[in-house]
């Protein structure tokens, strides 16, 4: 049996259980003269994944919320590139709420974590290096059925 819209067959196997204890707030290396200053990030020295997609959410407006779902196998590292929102994430039982606004530290985001990002700042631009491919199969957008999936119903 398929979830709908998605490759992975539901049940094929037990997800992975996560613990808010792997999410955290990496700091990026900075070189910084008279012109500026410029970050970096490198898979595998500085996150624990290969980077297989970048995006971005940028014009978020003022009071509005973004995310609102899980992966089942998707890690990511998000990165205020400008501005600042916060990111709260969930495992079912405990919340953990980050605050970035800074271009040169990042949050792991494990799998099978939920979460939301709100509060965003004008001209916030949220930058993510994600370890998989967008694959619609990969998301919980359900809450109860994420809840059921890591045991917390």
């Amino acid at each position: 049996m398929s979830r709908a819209g998605g490759s992975r067959p539901v049940n094929a196997k037990q997800p992975p259980k996560s613990t808010l204890d792997q999410a955290h707030v990496i700091s990026l290396p900075r070189k910084s003269d008279a012109r500026g200053s410029l970050s970096f990030v490198e898979a595998q020295r500085h996150i624990p994944f290969q980077i297989k997609r970048v995006y971005y959410l940028y014009g978020v407006p003022a009071g509005e919320s973004r995310g609102g779902h899980a992966h089942r196998e998707l890690d990511q590292l998000m990165i205020a590139a400008a501005g600042s929102f916060d990111v709260v994430l969930g495992d079912g039982r405990n919340q953990r709420r980050f605050s970035l606004d800074s271009p040169d530290r990042g949050l792991v985001v494990p799998r099978m974590a939920w979460r939301e990002m709100e509060n965003f700042s004008a001209g916030a631009v949220c930058l993510v290096l994600a370890s998989e491919y967008y694959d619609e199969g990969d998301y919980y957008r359900d809450y109860e059925e994420f809840l059921r999936a890591v045991g917390a119903r």
